[in-house]
Order: C-alpha cells, then sequence, then structure tokens
C-alpha cells in the first residue's frame, strides 16, 4: 500500500528551541518523498504536516515517536487524512 497520504503530527515536551523543527525537516528529507512543515505553535508543541506515500509518513511517525530527537518528547498525536497538495518541499515555519 503505497498511496500517497496526509500526516498531521502534534508533538508535546520540550521541542521549542532546541532544533526540533530542522532536525524533522532534515529526517523528512532523508527519508525521501515528502513535502509539507515543521511549526512552532503557541501553546509550546510543534505541529508537522507530511504528505507523501503512506510508508514514508510512518517511518517519519515513528521517528518522532521513539527516535533520537532534540529535547524532549512528552506525547505525539497524529491524524491521517488525504492529501490537499501545494506543498514545495518540506519547510520550517
Amino acid at each position: 500500500m503505497n498511496e500517497d497520504v496526509r500526516l498531521t503530527v502534534w508533538v508535546r515536551g520540550a521541542v521549542q528551541g532546541v532544533g526540533f523543527r530542522w532536525y524533522t525537516r532534515a529526517n523528512a528529507l532523508e527519508i525521501g518523498e515528502l513535502s509539507g512543515f515543521a511549526s512552532n505553535l503557541e501553546d509550546g508543541r510543534v505541529q508537522i504536516v507530511a504528505e507523501g506515500p503512506q510508508p514514508k509518513c510512518q517511518r517519519l511517525l515513528e521517528w518522532l515517536r521513539v527516535g533520537d530527537t532534540p529535547g524532549r518528547v512528552d506525547g505525539v498525536t497524529e491524524i491521517w487524512d488525504t492529501p490537499r497538495g501545494g506543498y514545495q518541499g518540506f519547510s520550517i515555519h
């Protein structure tokens, strides 16, 4: 099952001001075929939106859950959806 999907993730913990978004972008680019963004939210969480093949989005999600991320991840919430497009590469907001 290699269909394109949209993955939206909210990461809680000490994830702002530690390079978390930069490492998320680098990991998404390393995985390949993903577009989207990582953005700080006012409440201290980081939101990540990734679109691409389902297995590659799943790999990014697994890294966010148990990978060697900067800072400290206390929890990850995700929503799977159909892709909407419109992203050029993977950016940091």
